[in-house]
């Protein structure tokens, strides 16, 4: 799944404690901290529906430093590369 994730506020005590969260949580599998609508996106794995929902209460409802968060769901994964265009 990818995550949408809005601070409450964009100070920098905030962004480091929420780095440090993502960091220590195995469900956040890659974590980027991005300009525009969201503060942060996140692909975040779980095995169903419930088990993300027990997620998001833990690491984003219990959390006062979200202001809040919206979560696609991946219905196909139609290219996936992190191979860098050079010409050699």
């Amino acid at each position: 799944m990818i995550v949408l994730v809005s601070l409450e506020r964009e100070r920098a005590d905030i962004v480091d404690r929420f780095k440090a969260a993502i960091r220590n949580t195995s469900e956040v599998m890659i974590g980027y901290y991005v300009t525009g609508d969201a503060d942060f996106l996140l692909i975040v794995t779980a095995r169903d529906m419930e088990e993300y929902e027990q997620f998001t209460r833990r690491f984003f409802y219990e959390n006062h430093d979200i202001k809040g968060f919206k979560t696609m769901v991946v219905m196909d994964r139609v290219k996936a590369s992190f191979a860098l265009p050079i010409k050699v």
